[in-house]
């Protein structure tokens, strides 16, 4: 399979750079297993795609300010990402610590290189490949937190504003960790969660602390030589009973977003409690475990997380289903719309 297979055409100004006024507000296309006809709707209207018993599975990672800017003694600036804290605990301990960064500078770092910040120096001890090896002041979740700014996405083409912090962020997020926003849960507000748990809807959560490397190109044109990113996933002992529970009952677990996908789809068969870095690359082929259906974002031309949702239901069902979406105007991305699909009873290849 090539990357060109999962490409598709879109017009910039459909890339949304601000989120709507109202979480909820968002549109929604709602794709059958046997993928026509398309249901344009509002995300509101999410209720009536479940019935009473669906597992809705939510990622209550929470998105730390993991953008810092710095500089050499010499002064020239260094433009830093956190990828993820290297201490125990992912932050847990006091003082001295380690993390990953993605760090961009006019001349390649190298190790012993001091980079000022306002809430002390950093020092590069290495590289491991992209990411530097970086010793911090403080923990890293600490230290982000009081000195960072929002990672708003590489496609939003503005400065992070006030009103970011709390729209970059859903409502469930509880763990701190992610560095990129899980997008597809950011559509449910308080009001929404009420109705769905009114009318039956279940609802558990696993962790899956989303990396930087989320909206990284691939490598190679050939996608079975890509070789994915690390993410840190927990699946907790309730989520496991409750998807084991809405099987017995014959209802659906539904995955909010493809970090829950790939979280639930990396854990041991059967499904049991677990929790480490995950790699998985989910692509057409793949035999699916666990999910039935997904809510999802519009994902960005010949990305591993468009390459997923085209296993999901089938690329050619997909890429017409970004085609009709694009024809009506949607929004695309993590401040965009939204995607229900059911998943396609047999995997589709290009």
């Amino acid at each position: 399979m090539l990357a060109a297979d999962f490409d598709y055409p879109l017009p910039p100004e459909l890339i949304a750079q601000e989120p709507l006024a109202e979480r909820s507000a968002s549109r929604l296309l709602a794709v059958g297993a046997a993928g026509n006809p398309w249901r344009d709707l509002s995300f509101s209207a999410l209720p009536g795609l479940l019935q009473p018993g669906d597992l809705l599975v939510f990622n209550d990672t929470r998105v730390v300010p993991a953008r810092l800017t710095g500089r050499k003694p010499s002064g020239g600036a260094v433009d830093m990402l956190l990828e993820r804290p290297l201490e125990p605990g992912r932050g847990a301990v006091r003082g001295p610590s380690r993390a990953l960064l993605h760090m961009r500078a006019s001349k390649p770092l190298r190790p012993g290189q001091v980079v000022v910040t306002d809430g002390g120096d950093l020092v590069v001890e290495g590289r491991e490949q992209d990411l530097y090896r970086v010793r911090l002041p403080a923990p890293a979740l600490e230290f982000f937190g009081r000195h960072g700014s929002v990672p708003l996405p590489p496609y939003i083409s503005r400065a992070p504003e006030a009103a970011d912090t709390e729209r970059y962020q859903s409502v469930l997020a509880r763990v701190p960790g992610a560095v990129a926003a899980p997008t597809a849960s950011l559509h449910f507000d308080t009001a929404l969660l009420e109705r769905l748990e009114a009318a039956g809807i279940l609802r558990a959560t696993v962790t899956l602390h989303v990396g930087a490397g989320t909206f990284q190109p691939l490598r190679s044109e050939r996608i079975e030589e890509h070789i994915m990113h690390a993410e840190w996933a927990d699946i907790p002992p309730e989520t496991c009973a409750a998807i084991a529970a809405a099987r017995a009952a014959g209802r659906r677990v539904v995955a909010v977003g493809t970090t829950v996908v790939r979280a639930l789809e990396s854990a041991p068969e059967p499904l049991v409690p677990w929790q480490g870095d995950t790699r998985i690359f989910i692509k057409p082929g793949h035999r699916w475990r666990v999910v039935d259906a997904l809510v999802t974002n519009f994902h960005l031309p010949r990305s591993t997380l468009l390459m997923l949702v085209s296993a999901f239901v089938g690329r050619e069902t997909l890429l017409a289903a970004y085609a009709h979406a694009v024809a009506e105007r949607y929004r695309f991305f993590s401040y965009g719309d939204a995607m229900f699909l059911e998943r396609a009873i047999q995997d589709a290849g290009p």
